[in-house]
This record gives C-alpha cells, structure tokens and sequence, in this order.
C-alpha cells in the first residue's frame, strides 16, 4: 500500500501531527505576543523583571503621593487664613447734610473663618478719620458702626 493512500493509517497519523504541529505554533505566537505585551519594560526578559519595575513604580507614586498630601495640607492651613471675602459699603455719614455725598466707607477683609479686621473712612470737608478693627469670629471686641456690621455680615455672605 502506498503512503498517500487516504485509508493508510501512517497517513492519517502525518496529517493529525501536522495539523497538531501548526495548531501548537499557532499556540505559541499567540502566547509570545501575549507575553510581550505583559512584560513592560522594553529590557525586561522575563516576569520577574517586569513585576519588580512595576513595584519600584509603585513606590515612586506612593511617595509622590504623600508628599502631595503633605503639600496640599499645608496650602488647605494656609488658605484658611488668607483673606477670602472683601465687601465694602460706601455712605454718607452726615446724612443729607452735604458733606462729600457718599465718600466714607467700610471695608471688611475676612478668612473663612470670620477672622479679619474691618477698615473705616470717615469724609468731611475739614478732615479724614480712618479706622481698624479686629474682628474674630465675624464680631469685634470694638463697637462696630451699622455700616461696618453691613460690611462684616456682607463678607461672611461672600464667603458661601
């Protein structure tokens, strides 16, 4: 019997091994392609190199990412106490009397926490009065005018 009779077993075993052989090629460049893609680094030769590049990653961000905690903590401290809210009222203090119309005013410079201090003018024609108040927790030890009370309370509504 010849060997290229389709009924010879030596045959049909050729023909299952070549079909065995190009399925397991087949296998194994599907899997070199696979491997390639999960071994990151273009030096890395095997998973073991790939896994500690990926963990010395990882602790290069983990570091990063305390030292930005660190940072922003400290710009959230100082930014609590910078000045966030500034409101100022312009009025006449002699009421209709003629003085310079609308030249005095109250200014409120205030944090988020209500502390601050409230700037006032006060214009006449003869002179120019300017006074400072500490304010802490949105009140001042101080009397405050209407005006400057108007100025605190128009801050704080800033600050929301």
């Amino acid at each position: 019997m010849p060997i290229t009779s389709i009924t010879n077993p030596l045959f049909i075993g050729i023909i299952v091994l070549a079909i065995i052989t190009i399925t397991l090629l087949v296998i194994v460049i599907s899997m070199h392609f696979r491997m390639k893609k999960f071994l990151i680094d273009v030096d890395s030769k095997n998973i073991a190199e790939s896994l500690t590049s990926v963990a010395d990653s990882l602790k290069s961000l983990q570091k990063f990412q305390k030292e930005m905690e660190t940072y922003l903590t400290s710009v959230e401290k100082r930014l609590r106490r910078s000045v966030q809210s500034v409101h100022t009222v312009r009025f006449n203090p002699f009421h209709g009397a003629g003085g310079g119309g609308n030249q005095s005013f109250a200014s409120a410079f205030l944090n988020e926490e209500g502390d601050g201090v409230v700037i006032s003018s006060l214009y006449s024609r003869e002179q120019t009065s300017v006074y400072s108040k500490p304010i802490r927790k949105y009140n001042s030890e101080h009397e405050l005018s209407t005006e400057e009370r108007d100025s605190i309370e128009k801050a704080k509504l800033g600050l929301k």
